[in-house]
């Protein structure tokens, strides 16, 4: 995993907490997280509603359908993996690239 940037100190390899939904609630998915000492922001089943956790999970949602919307990445037809993450970078260039287009053009 690569370096997560920071102000100061050495550079963390793994991020500060986890935003998981209801599916993730078990005690054995707690412990592991805190053994890599990652704070679990984990909805719990039948006490919160999943609607506080919807406001991160959103983005990532919404990402994945950005790059589900490139055939050649959404069905992996590449065997080589250096092949598909550059078929990744190249959809990530695009998207930035619309998005740059659609608000500041």
């Amino acid at each position: 995993m690569p370096a997560i940037r920071q102000c100061a100190g050495r550079p963390r390899r793994r991020p500060a907490k986890l935003h998981a939904d209801k599916g993730y609630d078990f005690a054995h998915c707690r412990r592991a997280l805190r053994r890599r000492a990652i704070i679990p922001r984990i909805a719990r089943r039948g006490i919160e509603s999943s609607e506080r956790l919807g406001r991160h999970r959103w983005v990532v949602e919404r990402t994945l359908a950005w790059f589900a919307r490139f055939r050649r990445i959404a069905v992996r037809y590449e065997r080589r993996a250096d092949i598909f993450t550059a078929f990744h970078h190249i959809a990530a260039s695009l998207i930035c690239w619309r998005f740059v287009q659609r608000w500041f053009c």
